[in-house]
Protein backbone atom coordinates (compact mmCIF):
# COMPACT_ATOMS: atom_id res chain seq x y z
CA UNK A 1 0.00 0.00 0.00
CA UNK A 2 1.47 3.35 -0.75
CA UNK A 3 1.39 6.30 1.53
CA UNK A 4 -0.73 8.95 0.10
CA UNK A 5 0.13 12.62 0.39
CA UNK A 6 -2.46 14.94 0.88
CA UNK A 7 -2.42 18.74 -0.48
CA UNK A 8 -4.79 20.98 1.04
CA UNK A 9 -5.23 23.80 -0.95
CA UNK A 10 -4.91 23.88 -4.77
CA UNK A 11 -3.36 27.65 -5.62
CA UNK A 12 -0.11 28.02 -6.83
CA UNK A 13 1.72 26.23 -4.35
CA UNK A 14 -0.17 23.16 -4.03
CA UNK A 15 -0.67 22.57 -7.50
CA UNK A 16 2.79 22.93 -8.42
CA UNK A 17 3.56 20.32 -5.51
CA UNK A 18 0.81 18.17 -6.53
CA UNK A 19 1.99 18.41 -10.21
CA UNK A 20 5.46 17.42 -9.19
CA UNK A 21 4.71 14.66 -6.88
CA UNK A 22 2.40 12.82 -9.62
CA UNK A 23 5.06 13.26 -11.91
CA UNK A 24 6.80 10.86 -9.27
CA UNK A 25 4.43 8.53 -9.75
CA UNK A 26 3.40 9.33 -5.85
CA UNK A 27 -0.07 9.08 -4.04
CA UNK A 28 -1.77 12.31 -3.95
CA UNK A 29 -4.77 14.04 -3.03
CA UNK A 30 -6.25 17.55 -3.35
CA UNK A 31 -8.49 19.26 -1.15
CA UNK A 32 -9.85 22.97 -1.85
CA UNK A 33 -13.22 24.52 -1.29
CA UNK A 34 -12.81 26.70 -4.72
CA UNK A 35 -14.78 24.62 -7.14
CA UNK A 36 -12.86 25.97 -10.20
CA UNK A 37 -9.62 25.08 -8.34
CA UNK A 38 -10.54 21.90 -7.95
CA UNK A 39 -11.38 21.58 -11.80
CA UNK A 40 -8.08 22.66 -13.48
CA UNK A 41 -6.69 20.18 -10.73
CA UNK A 42 -8.81 16.95 -12.34
CA UNK A 43 -8.33 18.05 -15.99
CA UNK A 44 -4.59 18.99 -15.38
CA UNK A 45 -3.43 16.71 -13.23
CA UNK A 46 -3.24 12.75 -12.52
CA UNK A 47 -3.89 13.23 -8.69
CA UNK A 48 -7.45 12.56 -6.68
CA UNK A 49 -9.23 15.82 -6.00
CA UNK A 50 -11.42 16.64 -2.90
CA UNK A 51 -13.95 19.74 -2.96
CA UNK A 52 -14.51 21.02 0.18
CA UNK A 53 -12.43 22.79 3.35
CA UNK A 54 -9.12 20.99 4.79
CA UNK A 55 -10.58 22.08 7.96
CA UNK A 56 -13.08 19.16 7.98
CA UNK A 57 -12.10 15.96 10.06
CA UNK A 58 -14.64 14.23 7.97
CA UNK A 59 -13.58 15.26 4.57
CA UNK A 60 -10.21 14.24 5.55
CA UNK A 61 -11.03 11.24 6.59
CA UNK A 62 -13.00 10.63 2.69
CA UNK A 63 -9.09 11.57 1.68
CA UNK A 64 -7.42 8.93 3.77
CA UNK A 65 -5.89 10.83 6.45
CA UNK A 66 -5.54 7.69 8.51
CA UNK A 67 -3.25 6.02 5.67
CA UNK A 68 -1.47 9.33 4.46
CA UNK A 69 2.01 9.48 5.14
CA UNK A 70 1.89 13.28 4.61
CA UNK A 71 -0.30 16.33 5.50
CA UNK A 72 0.63 19.56 3.13
CA UNK A 73 -1.15 22.25 4.18
CA UNK A 74 -0.65 25.39 1.70
CA UNK A 75 -4.07 27.53 1.36
CA UNK A 76 -4.34 31.21 1.50
CA UNK A 77 -5.36 31.00 5.20
CA UNK A 78 -2.55 30.87 8.02
CA UNK A 79 -5.74 29.69 10.05
CA UNK A 80 -7.03 26.94 8.24
CA UNK A 81 -3.26 25.70 7.46
CA UNK A 82 -2.42 25.04 11.42
CA UNK A 83 -5.94 23.46 11.99
CA UNK A 84 -5.64 21.17 9.10
CA UNK A 85 -2.28 20.31 11.04
CA UNK A 86 -3.81 20.04 14.53
CA UNK A 87 -7.02 18.10 12.82
CA UNK A 88 -4.06 15.71 11.11
CA UNK A 89 -2.46 15.74 14.62
CA UNK A 90 -5.39 13.62 16.36
CA UNK A 91 -5.40 10.31 14.03
CA UNK A 92 -4.17 7.13 15.42
CA UNK A 93 -1.16 7.06 12.41
CA UNK A 94 0.14 10.66 13.02
CA UNK A 95 1.34 11.92 9.45
CA UNK A 96 4.64 14.32 8.91
CA UNK A 97 2.98 18.18 8.92
CA UNK A 98 3.88 20.97 7.29
CA UNK A 99 1.99 24.29 7.02
CA UNK A 100 2.42 27.33 5.14
CA UNK A 101 2.20 30.27 7.74
CA UNK A 102 2.92 34.07 6.36
CA UNK A 103 1.78 36.45 9.34
CA UNK A 104 5.16 37.35 11.25
CA UNK A 105 3.00 37.32 14.63
CA UNK A 106 2.65 33.91 14.30
CA UNK A 107 6.13 33.39 13.51
CA UNK A 108 7.18 35.07 16.53
CA UNK A 109 5.05 33.24 18.89
CA UNK A 110 8.17 30.60 18.85
CA UNK A 111 6.95 27.24 20.27
CA UNK A 112 3.35 27.59 18.91
CA UNK A 113 4.22 24.53 16.50
CA UNK A 114 6.60 22.47 19.00
CA UNK A 115 5.32 18.80 19.94
CA UNK A 116 3.96 20.03 22.92
CA UNK A 117 1.62 22.35 21.30
CA UNK A 118 0.08 22.19 17.13
CA UNK A 119 3.36 19.65 16.39
CA UNK A 120 4.05 20.89 12.79
CA UNK A 121 7.41 19.54 11.44
CA UNK A 122 7.89 22.12 9.02
CA UNK A 123 6.51 25.93 8.80
CA UNK A 124 7.18 27.55 5.71
CA UNK A 125 7.14 31.04 5.28
CA UNK A 126 7.57 31.87 1.40
CA UNK A 127 8.28 35.75 1.94
CA UNK A 128 11.07 34.78 4.20
CA UNK A 129 12.31 32.17 1.85
CA UNK A 130 12.35 35.12 -1.07
CA UNK A 131 14.01 37.17 1.42
CA UNK A 132 16.95 34.94 1.65
CA UNK A 133 17.35 34.33 -2.03
CA UNK A 134 17.17 38.04 -2.87
CA UNK A 135 19.89 38.54 -0.32
CA UNK A 136 21.73 35.54 -1.24
CA UNK A 137 21.32 36.66 -5.31
CA UNK A 138 22.95 40.48 -4.07
CA UNK A 139 26.20 39.03 -3.26
CA UNK A 140 26.80 37.55 -6.87
CA UNK A 141 26.37 39.61 -8.75
CA UNK A 142 25.19 38.59 -12.25
CA UNK A 143 23.66 35.40 -11.20
CA UNK A 144 20.00 33.88 -11.94
CA UNK A 145 20.19 31.92 -9.67
CA UNK A 146 21.93 30.96 -6.11
CA UNK A 147 21.66 27.96 -3.90
CA UNK A 148 23.95 27.13 -0.57
CA UNK A 149 24.52 23.59 0.91
CA UNK A 150 26.46 22.24 3.66
CA UNK A 151 25.72 24.84 5.68
CA UNK A 152 26.94 27.41 3.55
CA UNK A 153 30.28 26.06 2.55
CA UNK A 154 28.99 24.93 -1.11
CA UNK A 155 27.79 27.35 -2.99
CA UNK A 156 25.71 26.72 -6.04
CA UNK A 157 25.43 29.80 -8.61
CA UNK A 158 23.62 29.87 -11.92
CA UNK A 159 25.92 32.36 -13.95
CA UNK A 160 25.42 33.26 -18.07
CA UNK A 161 28.28 33.42 -19.75
CA UNK A 162 29.17 36.97 -21.02
CA UNK A 163 31.26 36.82 -24.48
CA UNK A 164 34.50 38.42 -23.55
CA UNK A 165 34.62 35.35 -20.90
CA UNK A 166 37.66 33.31 -21.31
CA UNK A 167 35.74 30.40 -21.21
CA UNK A 168 33.50 30.90 -24.54
CA UNK A 169 33.66 28.46 -27.41
CA UNK A 170 35.57 25.56 -25.40
CA UNK A 171 34.93 22.41 -24.62
CA UNK A 172 34.43 21.03 -21.00
CA UNK A 173 37.48 19.20 -21.52
CA UNK A 174 39.05 21.68 -22.46
CA UNK A 175 38.12 23.78 -20.07
CA UNK A 176 39.47 21.01 -16.71
CA UNK A 177 42.51 20.99 -18.48
CA UNK A 178 43.10 24.59 -18.69
CA UNK A 179 42.28 24.90 -15.41
CA UNK A 180 43.12 21.53 -13.50
CA UNK A 181 42.73 22.35 -9.76
CA UNK A 182 40.19 25.56 -9.78
CA UNK A 183 37.75 23.80 -7.55
CA UNK A 184 34.78 25.10 -9.73
CA UNK A 185 32.49 22.46 -11.33
CA UNK A 186 30.04 22.86 -14.26
CA UNK A 187 27.40 20.88 -13.23
CA UNK A 188 24.52 21.94 -15.59
CA UNK A 189 23.68 23.87 -18.60
CA UNK A 190 20.70 25.51 -19.99
CA UNK A 191 21.29 26.60 -23.97
CA UNK A 192 17.91 28.17 -24.44
CA UNK A 193 14.90 25.81 -23.06
CA UNK A 194 17.40 22.63 -22.81
CA UNK A 195 19.09 21.83 -19.35
CA UNK A 196 21.61 19.37 -19.59
CA UNK A 197 24.59 17.53 -17.45
CA UNK A 198 27.24 18.33 -19.29
CA UNK A 199 30.30 15.86 -20.52
CA UNK A 200 33.88 16.55 -21.96
CA UNK A 201 32.86 17.14 -25.41
CA UNK A 202 30.43 19.51 -24.78
CA UNK A 203 31.06 23.28 -25.95
CA UNK A 204 29.73 26.04 -23.89
CA UNK A 205 28.98 29.40 -25.85
CA UNK A 206 28.28 33.32 -24.97
CA UNK A 207 24.44 33.38 -23.25
CA UNK A 208 24.38 29.59 -22.13
CA UNK A 209 23.19 29.49 -17.98
CA UNK A 210 26.04 27.81 -16.36
CA UNK A 211 25.07 26.42 -12.96
CA UNK A 212 28.94 26.13 -11.21
CA UNK A 213 29.80 24.90 -7.89
CA UNK A 214 32.20 25.29 -5.81
CA UNK A 215 33.81 26.13 -1.96
CA UNK A 216 31.86 29.27 -1.42
CA UNK A 217 35.06 31.38 -0.79
CA UNK A 218 36.00 30.09 -4.79
CA UNK A 219 32.93 32.46 -5.58
CA UNK A 220 35.02 35.77 -7.07
CA UNK A 221 37.08 33.15 -9.36
CA UNK A 222 34.17 31.57 -10.69
CA UNK A 223 32.37 35.13 -11.15
CA UNK A 224 35.61 36.07 -13.33
CA UNK A 225 35.77 33.15 -15.60
CA UNK A 226 32.63 33.54 -16.79
CA UNK A 227 32.78 37.11 -17.16
CA UNK A 228 31.31 38.89 -14.17
CA UNK A 229 33.44 41.64 -12.89
CA UNK A 230 31.97 42.33 -9.45
CA UNK A 231 30.90 45.41 -8.34
CA UNK A 232 30.29 46.43 -4.95
CA UNK A 233 26.53 47.13 -4.10
CA UNK A 234 26.11 50.65 -2.67
CA UNK A 235 22.63 51.93 -3.51
CA UNK A 236 19.38 49.65 -3.91
CA UNK A 237 15.73 51.22 -4.71
CA UNK A 238 12.67 49.18 -3.31
CA UNK A 239 9.76 48.91 -5.09
CA UNK A 240 7.22 48.11 -2.76
CA UNK A 241 6.33 48.02 1.32
CA UNK A 242 4.59 45.11 2.59
CA UNK A 243 5.95 42.20 4.28
CA UNK A 244 9.12 41.28 1.77
CA UNK A 245 10.23 44.83 1.05
CA UNK A 246 10.16 45.71 5.20
CA UNK A 247 12.21 42.75 5.61
CA UNK A 248 14.71 43.22 3.03
CA UNK A 249 15.42 47.06 4.05
CA UNK A 250 15.94 45.49 7.72
CA UNK A 251 18.57 43.46 6.59
CA UNK A 252 20.32 45.62 3.79
CA UNK A 253 20.62 48.34 6.83
CA UNK A 254 22.69 45.65 8.02
CA UNK A 255 24.80 45.72 5.13
CA UNK A 256 25.39 49.02 5.14
CA UNK A 257 23.92 49.67 1.63
CA UNK A 258 21.91 52.65 1.08
CA UNK A 259 18.34 52.02 0.61
CA UNK A 260 14.93 53.78 -1.02
CA UNK A 261 12.04 52.50 -0.87
CA UNK A 262 9.06 53.18 -2.75
CA UNK A 263 5.11 52.37 -1.49
CA UNK A 264 2.12 53.59 -2.17
CA UNK A 265 -0.07 53.35 1.34
CA UNK A 266 0.56 56.07 4.00
CA UNK A 267 0.24 53.86 6.73
CA UNK A 268 2.90 51.26 5.43
CA UNK A 269 5.42 54.35 4.90
CA UNK A 270 5.01 55.16 8.69
CA UNK A 271 5.27 51.99 9.76
CA UNK A 272 9.20 51.20 7.25
CA UNK A 273 10.29 54.69 8.46
CA UNK A 274 10.02 54.09 12.28
CA UNK A 275 11.07 50.58 11.93
CA UNK A 276 14.28 51.81 9.97
CA UNK A 277 17.10 54.14 10.65
CA UNK A 278 18.47 55.30 7.53
CA UNK A 279 16.43 53.91 4.44
CA UNK A 280 14.42 56.86 2.30
CA UNK A 281 10.82 56.03 2.57
CA UNK A 282 8.95 57.39 -0.06
CA UNK A 283 5.46 57.68 -1.05
CA UNK A 284 4.41 57.50 -4.55
CA UNK A 285 3.15 55.32 -7.63
CA UNK A 286 5.97 54.39 -9.14
CA UNK A 287 4.30 54.22 -12.45
CA UNK A 288 4.85 57.62 -12.45
CA UNK A 289 8.28 57.95 -14.40
CA UNK A 290 9.29 61.27 -13.05
CA UNK A 291 9.50 59.98 -9.75
CA UNK A 292 12.19 56.98 -10.91
CA UNK A 293 13.86 60.13 -12.82
CA UNK A 294 14.13 62.44 -9.67
CA UNK A 295 15.06 59.88 -7.20
CA UNK A 296 18.11 58.91 -9.55
CA UNK A 297 17.26 55.45 -10.12
CA UNK A 298 19.85 55.13 -12.99
CA UNK A 299 22.29 56.26 -10.22
CA UNK A 300 20.87 52.73 -8.23
CA UNK A 301 23.25 49.60 -8.15
CA UNK A 302 20.24 46.97 -7.79
CA UNK A 303 16.16 47.70 -8.86
CA UNK A 304 14.05 45.13 -6.67
CA UNK A 305 10.19 44.92 -7.35
CA UNK A 306 8.07 43.88 -4.99
CA UNK A 307 4.97 44.50 -4.82
CA UNK A 308 1.92 42.65 -4.46
CA UNK A 309 1.19 43.07 -8.12
CA UNK A 310 3.25 41.26 -10.49
CA UNK A 311 2.07 43.29 -13.30
CA UNK A 312 3.37 46.07 -11.75
CA UNK A 313 6.77 44.62 -10.54
CA UNK A 314 7.60 43.53 -14.04
CA UNK A 315 6.39 47.20 -16.32
CA UNK A 316 8.57 48.89 -13.04
CA UNK A 317 11.29 46.96 -13.55
CA UNK A 318 11.90 46.81 -16.96
CA UNK A 319 11.23 50.55 -16.91
CA UNK A 320 14.53 51.15 -15.05
CA UNK A 321 16.22 48.90 -16.56
CA UNK A 322 15.93 51.02 -20.05
CA UNK A 323 16.67 53.96 -17.20
CA UNK A 324 20.17 52.38 -16.90
CA UNK A 325 19.87 50.34 -13.47
CA UNK A 326 22.47 47.91 -14.01
CA UNK A 327 20.68 44.75 -12.20
CA UNK A 328 16.67 44.05 -12.06
CA UNK A 329 15.02 41.66 -9.44
CA UNK A 330 11.74 41.24 -9.62
CA UNK A 331 8.98 39.11 -7.77
CA UNK A 332 6.46 37.24 -9.62
CA UNK A 333 4.07 34.97 -8.01
CA UNK A 334 2.67 32.42 -10.86
CA UNK A 335 5.67 29.81 -10.71
CA UNK A 336 4.98 29.48 -14.65
CA UNK A 337 5.86 33.30 -15.47
CA UNK A 338 9.54 33.15 -14.78
CA UNK A 339 10.76 32.20 -18.19
CA UNK A 340 9.03 34.71 -19.69
CA UNK A 341 9.54 37.34 -17.52
CA UNK A 342 13.34 36.48 -17.69
CA UNK A 343 13.06 36.41 -21.57
CA UNK A 344 12.03 39.97 -22.18
CA UNK A 345 15.10 40.94 -20.13
CA UNK A 346 13.93 41.19 -16.54
CA UNK A 347 17.85 40.05 -14.83
CA UNK A 348 16.43 38.23 -11.71
CA UNK A 349 12.41 36.64 -11.48
CA UNK A 350 11.98 35.38 -7.76
CA UNK A 351 8.82 33.52 -6.14
CA UNK A 352 8.13 33.17 -3.37
CA UNK A 353 5.73 30.53 -4.16
CA UNK A 354 8.10 28.57 -6.21
CA UNK A 355 10.74 28.92 -3.12
CA UNK A 356 7.78 27.75 -0.87
CA UNK A 357 7.79 24.41 -3.37
CA UNK A 358 11.11 24.10 -3.15
CA UNK A 359 11.28 23.80 0.47
CA UNK A 360 8.54 21.47 0.84
CA UNK A 361 10.19 18.95 -1.79
CA UNK A 362 13.14 19.31 0.42
CA UNK A 363 11.39 17.92 2.91
CA UNK A 364 10.26 15.25 1.04
CA UNK A 365 12.73 13.92 -0.89
CA UNK A 366 14.38 10.11 0.23
CA UNK A 367 17.65 9.84 1.63
CA UNK A 368 18.68 12.34 4.20
CA UNK A 369 18.44 15.51 1.49
CA UNK A 370 19.01 18.55 3.29
CA UNK A 371 18.70 21.12 0.79
CA UNK A 372 17.74 21.86 -2.77
CA UNK A 373 16.98 24.06 -5.24
CA UNK A 374 15.28 23.87 -8.56
CA UNK A 375 16.71 24.83 -11.34
CA UNK A 376 14.04 27.34 -13.96
CA UNK A 377 11.65 25.03 -16.00
CA UNK A 378 11.48 22.43 -13.40
CA UNK A 379 13.89 19.80 -15.12
CA UNK A 380 16.67 19.40 -13.13
CA UNK A 381 17.47 19.55 -9.12
CA UNK A 382 19.86 19.88 -6.83
CA UNK A 383 20.11 18.30 -3.79
CA UNK A 384 21.92 16.86 -0.79
CA UNK A 385 22.40 13.36 0.37
CA UNK A 386 24.57 11.69 3.61
CA UNK A 387 26.23 8.62 1.93
CA UNK A 388 24.99 5.50 3.89
CA UNK A 389 27.51 2.92 4.56
CA UNK A 390 25.79 0.62 3.08
CA UNK A 391 24.67 2.70 -0.27
CA UNK A 392 25.80 2.13 -3.99
CA UNK A 393 28.06 5.04 -4.44
CA UNK A 394 30.61 4.56 -1.10
CA UNK A 395 34.13 3.07 -1.59
CA UNK A 396 35.08 3.04 -5.46
CA UNK A 397 36.34 5.70 -7.19
CA UNK A 398 33.55 7.79 -9.32
CA UNK A 399 34.41 6.83 -12.34
CA UNK A 400 33.74 3.09 -11.54
CA UNK A 401 30.35 3.66 -10.16
CA UNK A 402 27.23 2.55 -12.29
CA UNK A 403 25.38 6.41 -11.99
CA UNK A 404 22.59 7.56 -13.60
CA UNK A 405 23.68 9.51 -16.93
CA UNK A 406 21.84 12.38 -16.11
CA UNK A 407 23.01 13.18 -12.77
CA UNK A 408 26.73 14.16 -11.80
CA UNK A 409 28.54 14.90 -8.20
CA UNK A 410 29.23 18.29 -7.52
CA UNK A 411 31.02 18.61 -4.36
CA UNK A 412 31.49 16.45 -1.08
CA UNK A 413 31.88 18.16 2.37
CA UNK A 414 33.95 15.54 4.89
CA UNK A 415 34.06 17.56 8.17
CA UNK A 416 35.40 21.00 7.61
CA UNK A 417 37.07 19.99 3.82
CA UNK A 418 35.17 20.62 1.07
CA UNK A 419 35.64 18.60 -2.38
CA UNK A 420 35.14 19.34 -5.61
CA UNK A 421 35.33 15.51 -6.97
CA UNK A 422 36.89 13.83 -10.28
CA UNK A 423 36.93 10.71 -11.90
CA UNK A 424 39.30 9.28 -8.95
CA UNK A 425 37.35 10.62 -5.88
CA UNK A 426 36.29 7.95 -3.13
CA UNK A 427 33.34 8.88 -1.45
CA UNK A 428 33.03 7.71 2.17
CA UNK A 429 30.15 6.62 4.60
CA UNK A 430 28.62 9.81 6.43
CA UNK A 431 30.45 12.40 3.54
CA UNK A 432 27.66 15.04 2.37
CA UNK A 433 26.98 14.61 -1.35
CA UNK A 434 25.68 17.74 -3.37
CA UNK A 435 24.19 15.39 -6.56
CA UNK A 436 22.85 17.41 -9.97
CA UNK A 437 20.48 15.91 -11.29
CA UNK A 438 17.83 15.84 -14.68
CA UNK A 439 14.15 15.19 -13.45
CA UNK A 440 13.95 12.08 -15.09
CA UNK A 441 17.09 10.52 -13.11
CA UNK A 442 16.10 11.29 -9.88
CA UNK A 443 14.54 8.24 -8.67
CA UNK A 444 17.45 6.04 -10.08
CA UNK A 445 19.61 8.30 -8.49
CA UNK A 446 17.85 8.02 -4.97
CA UNK A 447 17.99 4.17 -5.74
CA UNK A 448 22.06 4.48 -5.69
CA UNK A 449 21.37 6.39 -2.50
CA UNK A 450 19.27 4.76 -0.52
CA UNK A 451 20.60 2.10 1.93
CA UNK A 452 20.34 -1.81 0.43
CA UNK A 453 18.31 -2.95 3.31
CA UNK A 454 15.31 -0.46 4.18
CA UNK A 455 13.96 -0.95 7.71
CA UNK A 456 10.85 0.61 8.61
Amino acid sequence: MSMSIIIIGAGEVGYHLAQRLSQEKKDVVVIDRDGEKIKRVQNTLDVRAIHGSGGSLSLLREAGMSEASMVIAVTNSDEVNMISCLVAGVQDKVPKKIARVRDPEYSALFPLFDKEHLDIDLVINPDHEVVDLILKLMEVPGAVDVADFADGKVRMAGLPLLSDSPLAGKTLADISSLYPNSGILIVAVQKGDRVFIPKGPDVIRPNDLLFMVMARDKMQEALESSGHKRPSIKRVMILGGGLIGMELVENLEKRDIQVKIIEQNEDRCRQIAEKCDRALVLRGDATYQDLLVEENVAQMDTFIAVTEDEETNVMISLLAKKMGVRRVITLVNKVGYSPLVHSIGVDVVVSPRLAAVNKIMQFLRRGKILSISSLPEENAEAFEAVAMETSDIVGRPLREIEFPKEAIVGAIVRGPEVIIPNGSTVIQPGDRVMIFALTSAIKEVEKALMVKLEYW
